[in-house]
């Protein structure tokens, strides 16, 4: 319970008691990402510089129909109605009413019997109209703080909603690359078969003549045949992210198969776009923005909480014109108003003022530590992205210098075992190390792309708090 006394300094020192005020945390960052010492300016339509026109046209739909982007809108609907409901809470009330009855009194009731005595209509009508207003003065700023709390989380529903964006844009992205990947490394598998094909085809010639043993033939068969079998599940894969994208894009699974079958080679990695500074994550992220804005929230909630130590003070009034007939309704005998001042003071309750109050702080403190949290696992988004990215870069180099030197040495295995030189296992071990390392490098450019967008998206993705 507060002392008068207490009440009085609060005012003179401003007249509300909004608690502590609010100070961005400090969380300690080094000055610049390991992985990558600058980055370019930030482009918040940043998958266009893959230059696909269909990886462009996919993302455009499923930000129009994608249902959980749909969620979060109404979410955010839902928080600017409350905010503006927390808003008008400061503002006057005014109610307007309107009534007519028609009465008839029962000459055994108290008061028909009385009318009757008196020789007064037991029939009569009333009319009312008139408007009453009520005002809470908001001296103690509880109202102001419950309405900063529901801006911030106003705020915070917007953020989240770039958030959800920034998320859907980079799951489309990276499950166009993935498929194309797949597609690229499908296509290498049927490459490999048309090779053993081939190979078959020699094999089965030489036996004709009698220069190769039919073991040999069966053996390159079952090669060919392995390489076959790897096809059918790079299908389905392909299958699945086709599947994946359809749902992203708010369709039903299988709906853009026939637009996506046509493959391509992988767009190539993209250099992420953002600032060299890990602090600028706090204005770069969305997620972060939307953490720290629900910590605003959960502060002026304690000014909320510590408003209830305080009074209330609540300013009435009311005026409308009642008559017994419409005749004289609007005239000065039948206008009655009222005005008055109450006042609320919760003096003993048993320590629940205290409690609120705790539980506000206790929120904050939850607050700030998702806060410092989600700071902390943003920098871990870019240095795994960023490392990841680097180092793939340099392993397709490495891949790219090993398939080319692969490839002439079963050329020459080839030609070494037309003439007789070598037994047809090392052609064979020739093609299988020629497949394995053209596989591993088409899923690495793939992986690098997808790299460059986890670092985008762990970037921002170009969004930037306002």
């Amino acid at each position: 319970m507060r002392t008068l006394s207490m009440i009085l300094l609060s005012l003179s020192l401003g007249g509300c008691a909004t608690g502590p005020a609010y100070h961005r945390p400090d969380v300690r960052l080094t000055e610049q990402f390991a992985g990558q010492t600058s980055f370019q300016e930030a482009k918040k339509d940043w998958w266009r510089e893959f230059n696909d026109p269909l990886l462009d046209r996919i993302v455009d739909r499923a930000l129009a129909q994608n249902l959980d982007l749909a969620v979060v809108a109404a979410r955010v609907a839902q928080a600017r109605a409350a905010a503006g409901a927390a808003g008008a809470a400061l503002l006057p009330t005014l109610n307007g009413g309107a009534s007519a009855a028609a009465n008839r009194q029962s000459t055994h009731s108290s008061i028909g019997g009385v009318a009757q005595r008196l020789g007064m209509p037991r029939n009569y009508e009333q009319y009312d109209v008139g408007a009453q207003a009520s005002w809470e003065i908001d001296l103690f700023g509880g109202l102001s703080g419950e309405r900063r709390a529901a801006r911030a989380e106003y705020a915070g529903n917007l953020a989240d909603q770039e958030a959800a964006r920034l998320s859907v844009v980079a799951e489309v992205v990276d499950a166009y690359l993935n498929m194309r990947g797949l597609q690229a490394q499908l296509a290498v598998a049927e490459k490999q078969v048309g090779i053993e094909s081939s190979l078959v085809d020699l094999i089965r010639q030489r036996v004709g003549q009698g220069i190769a043993a039919e073991r040999e033939l069966n053996r390159v068969l079952g090669e060919q045949r392995g390489v076959e079998a790897s096809i059918a599940p790079l299908r389905a894969s392909i299958a699945a992210q086709m599947n994946r994208l359809d749902i992203l894009m708010g369709q039903q699974a299988g709906t853009g198969r026939a637009e996506l079958s046509v493959a391509v080679a992988t767009p190539g990695a993209l250099l992420p776009r953002g600032d060299a500074n890990p602090a600028e994550l706090l204005r770069r992220r969305p997620d972060i923005v939307a953490a720290e804005r629900r910590l605003v929230a959960a502060n002026a909630r304690i000014g909320a909480a510590m408003a209830e130590y305080y009074p209330h003070l609540t300013l009435s009034g009311l005026f409308d014109v009642i008559s017994l007939g419409t005749g004289n309704l609007f005239t000065g005998g039948s206008v009655q108003a009222s005005g008055g001042a109450g006042i609320r003071w919760r003096l003993f309750d048993f320590g629940r003022i205290d409690a609120d109050v705790a539980q506000a702080r206790g929120r904050e403190a939850e607050a700030l530590a998702r806060y410092r949290s989600s700071v902390l696992r943003a920098t871990e988004d870019v240095e795994t992205a960023l490392v990841q990215l680097s180092e793939g870069r340099v392993q397709i180099d490495k891949l790219e210098q090993q398939v080319a030197a692969l490839t002439i040495a079963r050329d020459q295995a080839r030609h070494a075992y037309e003439n007789g030189a070598v037994a047809l296992l090392d052609v064979l071990d020739a093609d299988q190390a020629v497949l394995n390392a053209s596989s591993r490098l088409e899923q690495a450019r793939a992986g690098v792309a997808r790299a460059s967008v986890a670092a985008i998206r762990a970037l921002g993705g170009g969004y930037l708090e306002v």
